[in-house]
């Protein structure tokens, strides 16, 4: 009766399967996977986030398909001069940013190239518009770089675009210049599109002149950036994204683009009124969320320094990555650190890393969480 897209496998795996148990035993769980800015104790100017939501003219309803005006040109402001608002489309989120841009490149059948390892989501989302997802690998040898011979090698007649998360999640590593020179001549020889989730941008750990922090501005190939209200203002129940594109043909994928959202004009109208103000308040929550991950990144390190565990070199974002040894499995691992410990962290089959054994930590929790999980799972490690 239901389409075969919705044919997931549904079953709990082990670990969600022992989270769920625990939970409804009361016992006590260490989160290191919490990723949820509203969930970690950090303050909010809620007065003024509710002001920007009262604004009387969200009473009146004018469909505009690719967004209001003020809400685009506040999207072209935070990138800077470079970006004009005719460029920007506002979506209800990051996810369907990606849905209309598979509208927009495919038909059924057709491919994206998506990074290995990386956010699960894509398979899923691809999965909704009978895409198919072929990946390419990063390799680690000390930094994350791209294999572009895998990522040329993958591409086939019926690929239409690339993926790039940058800053990467989970590996936080940034797509370098040189990087993007090649991935650009490389698109743009192909005919195929570049789709950039920049959602991490302005968490970078230090200063690199190398790193490319958006690929927004002028390219070779067709690009879309695509980010949000959920990172850059901790507010993911704002429900707010946004696609800007810039390289060839951008006039004539934003008509479309218009035309796929005039279908469903999804983003509320007091989000949209409101998201100058949002963005103007973003600072001081982007900062407490910097300090936050910067401070438990250094916590991280001198937890595992001498340890059995080595974390591997992160640039941005909320995740850090460990090498554990593999006298256990990844699930092994997280089964036992839950099981025995009390602390929650992810497998890194679940980012689809080609190897074992890799676990993945939030670096959002509050300190005190964080550092008697870490407590914890040195002394299990």
């Amino acid at each position: 009766m239901f389409s075969s897209r919705l044919q997931w496998n549904q079953i709990p795996n082990r670990l969600s399967a022992l989270v769920a148990e625990k939970r409804r035993a009361g016992a006590e769980i260490l989160d290191l996977t919490e990723s949820n800015p509203t969930r970690v104790g950090l303050t909010y100017p809620q007065a003024e986030i509710l002001a920007a939501l009262a604004d009387a003219s969200a009473l009146r309803y004018h469909p505009s398909p690719q967004g209001l005006h003020s809400a685009r040109t506040a999207v072209a402001a935070y990138y800077g001069p470079h970006i004009k608002h005719a460029n920007v489309l506002l979506t209800a989120s990051t996810s369907e940013a990606y849905a209309y841009l598979f509208k927009l490149l495919t038909n059924p059948g057709d491919e994206i190239l998506a990074p290995r390892p990386s956010y699960p989501l894509f398979e899923f989302l691809a999965g909704l518009e009978s895409v198919d997802i072929r990946q390419y690998p990063l390799r680690y040898d000390g930094v994350w770089h791209v294999d572009f011979d895998a990522l040329e090698q993958a591409i086939t007649p019926r690929t239409r675009g690339i993926v790039v998360v940058n800053p990467n999640n989970p590996t936080g590593s940034f797509l370098k210049r040189a990087e993007l020179d090649v991935l650009d001549a490389l698109a743009a020889e192909r005919g195929l599109a570049i789709l950039s989730d920049e959602v991490f941008r302005d968490y970078a750990f230090g200063q690199d002149p190398e790193r490319m922090s958006t690929l927004t501005g002028e390219r070779r190939a067709l690009t879309f950036s695509m980010s949000g209200l959920s990172k850059i203002a901790g507010l993911p129940q704002m429900k707010l994204g946004w696609i800007v594109a810039s390289g060839p043909n951008r006039d004539q994928a934003m008509d479309a683009l218009e035309l796929i959202a005039d279908t469903y004009l999804s983003v509320s109208t007091p989000v949209q009124v409101a998201l100058p103000r949002l963005l103007g308040l973003s600072g001081g929550i982007l900062e407490q969320i910097r300090q936050r991950t910067a401070s438990n990144l250094a916590r991280l390190r001198g937890i595992v320094d001498g340890s059995a565990a080595t974390l591997l070199r992160t640039e941005g974002g909320w995740y850090a990555v460990l090498q554990v040894p593999r006298t256990h499995t990844e699930e092994e691992w997280t089964l036992k650190l839950l099981g025995d410990s009390g602390v929650l962290v992810q497998p890194g089959f679940f980012f689809d890393f080609e190897s074992e054994a890799f676990l993945v930590l939030s670096l959002l929790p509050e300190p005190a969480t964080f550092a008697e999980g870490l407590r914890r799972l040195r002394s299990v490690i």
